[in-house]
């Protein structure tokens, strides 16, 4: 379980442009938001919150990074149809939300399965671990994030 005041597990996911490594974000704030699936009415409006901020995060000196199981090709059309311009990493191995734990057991009307809980990581400049938000509630969660980027780059 990743805690806050611990090294951020690394990871290098594929995404539109290449890859995107954590590791090479050193000396950069960084936002991990993992998300259940690209295009479903929560995901998207987290997606277009974090992004209409984008240029708050960035003025703060924060790179955002959403993660989801879904495949490159699922998150260029996402991006596309939703206007996104943030980075969208595939975890289709969920290597980086095993690493995360936040692929979990979840449950839907009875019937178990495993998926990703919403959660988004901040991870200071040395790479470790700022602060953990958990089963996410969508509205206001971006603020917040940014709100801690801002305390945490003062």
């Amino acid at each position: 379980m990743v805690v806050e005041g611990v090294e951020a597990p690394d990871f290098e996911l594929p995404t539109e442009t290449g890859t995107v490594q954590l590791k090479k974000l050193r000396g950069k704030l960084v936002v991990v938001y993992f998300y259940p699936k690209d295009d479903t009415s929560g995901c998207t409006a987290e997606a277009r919150d974090f992004n209409a901020l984008r240029e708050e995060f960035e003025s703060a000196g924060a790179e955002l990074i959403g993660i989801s199981p879904d495949s490159v090709e699922s998150h260029a059309k996402f991006r596309k149809k939703h206007g996104l311009s943030i980075t969208l990493a595939s975890d289709q191995q969920k290597t980086a939300a095993e690493a995360y734990g936040v692929w979990v057991e979840k449950s839907m009307y009875g019937r178990k399965y495993m998926g990703v809980e919403r959660s988004t990581f901040l991870i200071d400049r040395d790479g470790k671990v700022a602060k953990v938000w958990r089963k996410v509630k969508v509205p206001g969660h971006a603020q917040a994030v940014l709100k801690a980027v801002r305390e945490l780059s003062a």
